[in-house]
């Protein structure tokens, strides 16, 4: 008798897709592609493009039947790739799985090996999915701002959204590593918890959502990771300070950019887009390696909400209207 395995699938509709339970089997996983790895799934995790695949929000899946699940952690079952064997552990982000390639919301997955990274054992399987596209996307965003010349040293380092999944991660490690973190958050009741990770200054979202009037306000931040777009962004390119970066990581309000060059040509402030998805396997590496050593994992446990199945999609409808806190990591082996 073959194993059978529980998976979310989506299916198309007339407009976007529904979403059923279904027991699968190895025989289900798609063949087509260099899928050579084969990992029994232990966690994923929720992200916001995991909300919009659920829902078929943005043609982002390309054909169904369709498994969604953007990471995923787990155990080699079986590998044609030489660098993993049977009972390895593995992480997977980004490469468009659970958009264009099935995802981690099954029991198993079959992807290629090259997309793939070690799983560190300082982190371990659960807490990797903790940290998730999310988490990584944190780290890779702090890399980039120190090699532009970012340093505990030189001012308060701004945080925008910083109680979502990117924003608490970067919260955290920013603040371990000695800078002074200010968070920005449009709900109030977030405070404490991001004074808890680590932010020393709590702005309302307010107070930055709108376009700026003036095309350079006074030097406030050093840097920034802006998690939001839109007219935040706007503004806080107008208040960083000379030689500073803006690490841009995220557009939950909105992909449109009306500024002016002045913040480029006069102060020389740099704008850093961060790509997790493309990012090459040299760099996943060195991110891995270290949120393995820079990331406080009691703070990071802090923020995590474990979910199953089940749960998944009413929490793709949360995430998507700003109602998830932190990390949420899903049960699935």
């Amino acid at each position: 008798m073959t194993d059978s395995f529980r998976a979310i699938v989506l299916e198309e509709a007339e407009k976007g897709c529904t979403l059923h339970y279904k027991d699968l089997t190895d025989a289900d996983l798609p063949t087509t592609g260099d899928g050579d790895v084969t990992v029994r799934v232990t966690h994923s995790t929720l992200n916001y493009k995991d909300g919009m695949v659920m829902g078929g929000i943005g043609r982002l899946v390309r054909q169904y039947p369709h498994v969604p699940g953007v990471d995923f952690s787990g155990v080699v079952e079986a590998s044609d790739h030489p660098d993993y064997k049977a009972g390895d552990e593995v992480i997977l982000t980004g490469w468009r799985v659970g958009e264009w390639h099935w995802g981690g919301y099954a029991g198993k997955a079959r992807v290629k090996g090259d997309w793939l990274v070690p799983c560190p054992k300082e982190i371990g399987l659960e807490r990797a999915m903790a940290v998730g596209t999310a988490g990584f996307t944190a780290m890779l965003a702090v890399i980039a701002l120190e090699k532009h010349g970012a340093a505990p040293d030189k001012g308060e380092l701004l945080v925008t959204g910083g109680a979502g999944g990117v924003g608490s991660v970067a919260v955290s490690i920013l603040a371990k590593l000695g800078y002074d973190v200010a968070a920005s958050t449009g709900r109030p009741e977030q405070a404490e918890y991001l004074k808890a990770l680590g932010a020393k200054t709590i702005i309302d979202r307010a107070e930055l959502s709108e376009e700026p009037k003036r095309p350079l306000n006074k030097e406030r931040f050093q840097s920034a990771i802006d998690n939001v777009g839109g007219g935040t962004m706007a503004n806080v390119l107008t208040q960083i300070a000379y030689r500073g970066s803006v690490a841009a990581v995220g557009l939950a309000g909105g992909n449109v950019l009306n500024t002016t060059v002045l913040p480029f040509l006069l102060r020389g402030v740099n704008i850093l887009g961060i790509d997790s998805v493309l990012c090459p396997k040299e760099e996943r590496m060195a991110a891995w390696s270290r949120l393995a050593t820079d990331l406080p994992f009691e703070a990071l446990d802090s923020t995590v909400t474990k979910a199953t199945l089940d749960d998944l999609p009413d929490l793709g409808k949360a995430i998507l209207k700003g109602q998830v806190r932190g990390r949420t990591v899903v049960e699935i082996g």
